[in-house]
């Protein structure tokens, strides 16, 4: 029978507290950390077979079902299927929440079972393998530009957010934009009891919160919140905001608009290439959203302002 992983671990630490040079020993409460491997099991278009994959033979006259590890991420054990669903979804390996059979942990002779998730597809379901190559050039630092990042991420067939005259629009007001850390930090149960954590929330154009994920990585909070939408059919999120109490860097915004999500919150800063991602896309992108304000990035005509001094 498999147990799931908890979210927290205990480790006794030395505490210092009120100057003094005297600590006391003490439970503490911390994120726990493991990898957590995404196979995915499909059947290929055709009679071609990768020696690089674990196949087997279902049946007679059936094309071969392949098994392929996708990737390897750490992350905080919980809501483990929809960080694999999240992530085949925003990295455009699947499109379609048909295309997914079903989603189990890798039970049997496997020493890691908990720790290993399959996503068995459909017969017909579009994966590519060869995307696996291409992603990454997409999504690493190893020497790539900004410019071939934002073009890797239009091969995947994403285009910019239509302007808000051609499609439905998606306005907030800037109160609600500074309410959202502050609404964000109350639904972080585990937050509060290690405080090393990263969330991602979905909200609606009124504040209110819909759903919340907790991970050590980021943008793996931002999978397993998008997975969950995905996996419900609620997908694409184009009416919603997403809100992460990191910084704002390119994956997350890619992840973003992979979920067809137009507004991002950051409580940090964002990156340099996250800035040039949401202007390219016509995304809407505030960061440094802590307390009474926000600096605005990109895509101002969907805050409703007093003036209309600041540029788009």
């Amino acid at each position: 029978m498999l147990v799931p992983r908890r979210e927290t671990a205990k480790a006794k630490v030395l505490r210092f507290r009120d100057g003094s040079d005297s600590p006391r020993e003490v439970d503490d409460a911390l994120a726990s950390e493991e990898p957590m491997e995404i196979r995915v099991t499909f059947r290929p278009r055709g009679d071609g077979h990768s020696p690089a994959s674990t196949s087997h033979v279902s049946g007679q006259g059936r094309s071969r079902a392949e098994t392929r590890s996708v990737a390897v991420t750490m992350r905080t054990p919980g809501d483990d299927f929809e960080l694999a669903a999240g992530f085949l979804f925003t990295e455009g390996l699947i499109t379609s929440r048909r295309e997914v059979a079903r989603i189990t942990y890798c039970s049997g002779d496997e020493p890691q079972e908990y720790n290993l998730v399959e996503v068995r597809l459909r017969p017909g379901a579009g994966f590519d393998p060869q995307l696996l190559n291409r992603n990454f050039y997409m999504t690493s630092s190893c020497g790539i530009c900004g410019k071939a990042s934002l073009e890797a991420v239009e091969t995947l067939g994403c285009v910019a957010f239509p302007p808000l005259d051609e499609g439905p629009a998606l306005t907030v007001r800037p109160e609600v934009v500074r309410s959202l850390p502050d609404r964000l930090r109350e639904a972080q149960p585990v937050f509060s009891r290690t405080g090393g954590i990263h969330a991602a929330g979905l909200f609606d154009v009124d504040g209110k919160l819909l759903a919340v994920r907790e991970d050590v990585g980021r943008h793996n909070a931002v999978d397993k919140l998008v997975g969950h939408e995905f996996l419900e059919g609620r997908t694409p999120l184009s009416q919603r905001i997403l809100a992460v109490s990191g910084r704002a860097s390119f994956e997350i915004l890619q992840k973003a608009l992979m979920a067809g999500i137009p507004f991002i919150v950051a409580v940090g800063a964002p990156s340099s290439l996250a800035v040039d991602f949401a202007r390219r896309f016509r995304m809407t992108l505030a960061g440094f959203a802590r307390g009474k304000g926000f600096n605005l990035y990109s895509g101002s005509e969907r805050v409703i302002q007093s003036t209309e001094s600041v540029p788009t």
